[in-house]
Parts: structure tokens; sequence; C-alpha cells
């Protein structure tokens, strides 16, 4: 901009000497780059030397960044922060085990402060692991999720998990009718969507299809469409969902076909995980904009292979997402990247029998956590790259320490050597939320404390006991 413009501006940062990866449409890289940040949003970006001539007189901060790498906010689209307190209550069982003897017990169980609780914790593993949006799966207290989101200054799509049908299902939860669970859908986002600074959005949920009338799904297919929201679900997750729906449903072949036939599949569903798909469901995913969540860790320990390239040849808008804690143990999008990249090309040797290294290459990857989540999100046209006009959600990673250096491809080393470790800082909406490793708005020791107490009294009221696997004494 011109100079005799820039006094309008409001409060200027400016971060340089960095290496800057725009994930622009261009894929531009600045070596030696710099970035102007006025209050929330990107007002320049470009070589070092050019931002600050043009506005370092105007600046209230300059950060000398001394290499460091500058990543886009990363997007992590599938995650129940409301499970955080449940880390390691369900390892080693099956799909339905997991469902009826361990999650329902402990989520039907669940306080609002409990939800608070867990998601503070959660969003404090999230910001160590460089992100700064998420696509809540699904809990039973939004209210309790959106304190604690405002609180730690994060950016995210809030859902309530919602089920009006099913066996397995615990007594509150089966009381609910199909009015019940819209209604108080249409609550939440009537009291949240858009809040905190517009960080916080209110999507509409649907647990999965084993639980879910024909008229939860349409209705919720509807009001999304009348408040301009996102739609969340667990989609093909299992054989025997698949086989279900034939059943129950009178499918041809299972979830995705079905919901093909009835109408949902549409440009704002977020379908969660997503394995079970044969080629004539993943056209029909694509042709009508379906985005899916990918989660490499939680899919390998109960799922199997989901068909990610197939997907994303076939133009599917695949981002990828870590689960919940009882499904994945760890929150961190930095492993799920190293997970993604290692699974997908190992997929293609057992599916093919021949080695392609090839198959998945490291900008595939990052493009699922920027950009691609950006858009699953619904959310592409102020996150996912850094570019002006957009947001300032911003990730400082360090390479120079001993999992990184040295750095030959700067693509390649984020996605196969980066660690949790090597992030330093985190900005959302122009605010540090996590800075030199420290997170800014809540303390962690006093959280990690209090969440302690409120696991073990969530387990105690749930009824859930951990085996003795060691015969530990």
């Amino acid at each position: 901009m011109e100079q005799e413009n820039a006094s309008k501006l409001g409060m200027i940062v400016i971060l340089h000497n960095a290496v800057i990866v725009t994930m622009d449409s261009e894929s531009q890289v600045f070596q030696n780059g710099g970035i102007v940040i006025e209050n929330d949003r990107i007002k320049a970006i470009g070589q070092s030397s050019s931002v600050l001539q043009q506005f370092s007189t105007l600046a209230h901060q300059i950060i000398d960044l001394d290499g460091q790498i500058l990543l886009p906010g990363l997007v992590n689209t599938h995650v129940h922060t409301s499970q955080q307190l449940g880390r390691g209550v369900a390892d080693d069982v099956d799909l339905m085990t997991w469902l009826h003897g361990r999650i329902w017990p402990y989520e039907s169980n669940m306080t609002e402060e409990d939800s608070y609780i867990s998601t503070l914790l959660c969003g404090i593993e999230l910001i160590h692991s460089g992100v700064t949006c998420f696509a809540e799966a699904g809990g039973q207290h939004v209210s309790g999720m959106a304190k604690a989101v405002e609180l730690l200054g994060l950016r995210a799509c809030l859902t309530q998990s919602t089920m009006d049908t099913g066996d397995g299902l615990p007594a509150s939860w089966a009381a609910q009718t199909t009015d019940d669970c819209i209604q108080s859908q249409r609550k939440l986002y009537e009291k949240h969507h858009d809040t905190a600074d517009g960080r916080i959005r209110v999507w509409f949920g649907i647990r999965q299809i084993m639980n879910s009338t024909d008229r939860l799904l349409l209705e919720t297919r509807d009001i999304a469409r009348e408040l301009k929201t996102g739609i969340h679900m667990h989609v093909a997750e299992i054989p025997y969902e698949n086989e279900t729906v034939v059943k129950t449903r009178n499918a041809d072949h299972g979830t995705v076909t079905y919901l093909e036939k009835i109408g949902l599949l549409q440009s704002n569903l977020l379908a969660a995980h997503t394995v079970y798909v044969n080629d004539a469901e993943i056209d029909f995913l694509s042709k009508a904009g379906v985005k899916v969540s990918h989660c490499p860790a939680s899919a390998m320990r109960m799922l199997g292979f989901a068909p990610v390239r197939e997907m994303l040849d076939a133009g599917v808008c695949v981002s990828l997402g870590t689960d919940g804690a009882p499904a994945n143990n760890r929150m961190s999008i930095v492993d799920e990247m190293y997970l993604a990249s290692l699974i997908n090309k190992g997929r293609e040797v057992y599916a093919n029998g021949s080695i392609n290294p090839t198959a998945f290459p490291a900008e595939t990857v990052l493009k699922m956590v920027t950009v691609n989540g950006a858009k699953t999100v619904l959310w592409n046209d102020e996150i996912g790259s850094l570019e002006v006009g957009k947001k300032a959600d911003l990730v400082v990673v360090n390479p120079s320490c001993w999992s990184m250096v040295p750095v030959h491809d700067c693509i390649s080393n984020l996605v196969y050597c980066m660690r949790t470790e090597n992030i330093v800082s985190v900005m959302c909406n122009g605010r540090w939320i996590m800075k030199d490793k420290k997170i800014v708005n809540v303390n962690e020791e006093e959280v990690i404390s209090v969440a302690k107490l409120a696991s073990a009294e969530l387990l105690k009221r749930a009824g859930i006991k951990i085996p003795n696997r060691m015969n530990i004494i």
C-alpha cells in the first residue's frame, strides 16, 4: 500500500527474516521473507527488505525470526475435545466395544464443567502442535467447549454429538427425540455461532448413520442449509456399518450410497474417516463437493486403510484429523502428517504389490493440514494460507535443532522431520496464543492438575475400570 494510507492502519506487527511457506495458489516460499500483520489480518507479505522498508517506521513491534519457518496455522478437521479426559480408557478394543462399553458411558456421565476442562486440556495439546483451528467431531456440552475455546484463543467449528436411535445408547441419550436433537442444536447455534471475535462457528452433528433416523438426517440437512453452516458426521468407518445400512435401509452398497440417495451429500458435509467406500461412492463424494477428514492413527487402530489417494485423484477435498484421545492418544497433527505420508505410501505397496515412493508427496500432506483443512471447515476465504487480507493465523517453527537439521528441502523437512517440539510460537486471529513454547492464556500446570482430578471422578461415575494388563500390584 502507499505510505499516505499507512497512517490509517491499526496495530502493526512485523515478522521478518523468516522462511515463509505461504501455501498460496502459486506455492510461494520466501527464503528471507517478512509479513505485516494489522490487527487480526495479514496486511503485506514479501521479501524482508521490502517489507521493512515500507512498514518499519509504522510498526508497533518488529520481530526478527532469525531464519525460522513461518507456516499458516494448521487445521485439525476431526477431534473430540470432550474425550481428552478419557485418554487411554479404550485401548486395544474393537470399535463397537470402544463405543458401547467405554466411550458412551464416559460421555454420558460428563458435566459441562468436565467438557470445559477436557477442551482446555485438549486445546493446549492442539496449540503445541501448531493447530489454530479445529473441527469438533461431537460432544455433549458445546457451551463448555465454547468457554474453553474462547479462553484459549483458538478458532473452532463446534458440534454437538447427536443421536436419536440405535442400540447401546445410555438411557439419557435414548430418551432424546428427533425434535430434541434438532432444537438443542438450533439453540446452540443461536447462542454460540460467530462468537469469540468470530472465532467460533457452530455446526450440526450426526454421530453416525446407525444412530440416526432418516428424519434426523433430512432435517439436519435442511436446517444446516438454512443457516448456511456445516454438518460433521462419521461416515463408512467399518464394514459392519455398511452391512447394517444395506440390511436396514435397502441401500445398494452402504452409507455413502444411501446418503447420496437421500440427498445428504453436499458441499457442507464433513465426512470423517470414510474408509469403506468403492469407486462409485468416491465419485459421489467428488461430484457433491463433500469434504473428507482422514485420521491416520485412529484408522490404523480400529478401522483400516482409507482410499485417500483415490479420493484425492477424484478431486475430493481430503484433510487430516487426529480424532479423540481414546482413539489415538496423541492429539498432534504433526504426528498425523508423518503417519499419513507413510501409511498412504505403504498402502500402495499393499494394494498394488509394487513400491511407489512418489505416491503421496510431502506437498500433498502439507496441503491437507492447511489449504484443504481450511476448505473442509468452510473457512478457506480467511485461513489456510498466508496471503494479504486473510486472518493472521500462523505458526513459527524452529528447524535449528537435532530433529530437523539439516534442512535441504523445506517442504520435505516439515512433513518428514518436524516434531511438536519444533513448534515455537502460534498466533490466531492476530494474537499470540503460544509464545516461546508457553501457552499464553491459561496456566498449563493448573489445567493438568484439575484435569487429573476431573478424569478420575468421571471414570468413577461412569463405572469404567481399566484392565490390569501386567499384574500391577
